[in-house]
């Protein structure tokens, strides 16, 4: 019996971003230079098939830098980490690299610098997520607000309204960001802003692909992890943008092919911190069960590239 036919319409870019492939190869070439084990401060992203690979090769992932020896050395995650972490490790004399996204790092200093400018910083971002945690880590407790929502925004009685800046967390949803910034703006029309968008080149090109496939696909696939805020974003996006369904995977594994019942076409994509490996384990696992055609939809060409740590290169 010949197979149903599927057309695959494959989203890019897609997968790893410039900020998690270097934070990989920070663990990577740590373990060169030092040698196992290597900790890592929570998971270096947020991806179960990148962490699993990694403590194959010697990683050893904590959530809290007590659980580290003072004698072997110590990554700190994509994500940022609150200044406190990094000053305790430099008291206890701790070889530490510091793999904070730069993306990530320039939200840090432009927070520090509208502090130091006298403004109350209102963060944009998810609740303990843990780029927000870092975030809000850099300044003093009560120098920054957390908005989440527009009601938040709406909600938000200041107590000076011409001393309030604004920032956002690296991996939000363009569109939901905008509401809630046009919200705040028109509250406070004095508001200091972020002199370029703070939401990632990786985030935003990854969710106009996802838009761009939407429209033809009945069903999009996001391979992601839950925790992923990009990836979830990701799947948010394909909703409102035209497909009848979707849904976030981790990996083929994952697939209820119930979900292909009168699915002609289909768009898959990955979250930032996602292996290309599994968006090919995917269309394998398409190629046993459709007679399959793929269509690469780009949308953007990236050609970003951040540079390891000076205390790694050569490694």
């Amino acid at each position: 019996m010949s197979k149903p036919r599927l057309s695959i319409l494959l989203a890019a870019p897609r997968g790893f971003c410039a900020g998690v492939d270097r934070a990989i190869q920070i663990v990577e070439q740590a373990l060169v230079k030092w040698g196992a084990p290597v900790f890592v401060r929570h998971e270096i992203v947020h991806n179960a098939h990148v962490v699993k690979r990694l403590e194959a090769m010697g990683a050893v992932f904590v959530e809290e830098l007590s659980e580290c020896p003072d004698d072997r050395p110590v990554v700190f995650s994509a994500h940022g980490v609150p200044k406190v972490v990094p000053a305790e490790a430099a008291r206890r004399e701790m070889t530490f690299v510091d793999a904070t996204c730069p993306l990530v790092s320039k939200v840090h200093a432009e927070a520090q610098n509208h502090a130091r400018a006298g403004h109350h910083i209102l963060l944009i971002g998810h609740a303990g997520h843990p780029e927000v945690v870092g975030t809000m880590g850099q300044l003093d407790p009560g120098a920054m607000t957390l908005i989440e929502t527009v009601e938040d925004a709406e909600a938000f009685q200041p107590a000076n309204t011409t001393r309030l800046a604004y920032a956002t967390q690296t991996t939000l949803s363009v569109d939901d960001t905008k509401d809630i910034v046009a919200a705040l703006r028109r509250r406070f029309p004095d508001m200091a802003e972020p002199r370029k968008d703070d939401i990632c080149y990786a985030t935003t090109n990854r969710q106009e692909a996802v838009k761009a496939i939407a429209q033809e696909a009945q069903l999009v696939l996001v391979i992601g992890a839950a925790n992923s805020s990009n990836s979830v974003r990701l799947k948010e996006v394909a909703e409102r943008s035209g497909a009848n369904a979707a849904h976030l995977i981790a990996s083929a594994s994952n697939i209820d092919w119930s979900w292909f019942d009168s699915v002609s076409t289909l768009g898959l994509t990955a979250g930032a911190s996602a292996p290309e490996t599994l968006v090919q384990g995917v269309i394998a696992a398409c190629r046993a069960k459709f007679d399959v055609t793929v269509r690469e939809v780009v949308t953007a060409q990236e050609d970003v590239v951040f540079r390891i740590p000076r205390i790694l290169e050569g490694a």
